[in-house]
């Protein structure tokens, strides 16, 4: 699986963005694969944002973007997307997206179980 962020830049706070993941899956179906949003801002560690199930009917967020992030997927373009509206200057940070054949929702905060990560896109937002 190769995975492509792509959608970040410079907002003003209070702003919108729309991150996409486009995925090239080959030797597996791409719905076999939970889809997370990680972020990681300098000299701090990388932070689990949100993730997406295989079908798109479930999400998971972290409490700091939880009613302003949200994600969908459309499996037919293996995409996956992360609307991030009410961006704040603790957004900042290098975005990426993960795909691991995670089942249990419990552990979608793991960085540690997803396999194929993309290159990441810069977000930042200014106050």
């Amino acid at each position: 699986v190769q995975l492509q962020a792509f959608g970040g830049g410079l907002v003003q706070a209070g702003g919108s963005l729309r991150l996409s993941c486009a995925a090239s899956v080959r030797s597996r179906s791409f719905t076999d694969y939970t889809v997370g949003w990680f972020r990681q801002a300098p000299g701090k560690e990388r932070e689990f944002v949100g993730a997406i199930n295989w079908s798109g009917s479930t999400t998971i967020y972290a409490d700091s973007v939880k009613g302003r992030f949200t994600s969908s997927r459309d499996n037919a373009k293996k995409m996956v997307y992360l609307q991030m509206n009410s961006l704040r200057p603790e957004d900042t940070a290098v975005y990426y997206c993960a795909a691991g054949m995670i089942h249990a929702l419990t552990a979608v905060t793991a960085h540690r179980l997803y396999d194929y990560w993309g290159q990441g896109t810069q977000v930042t937002v200014s106050s």
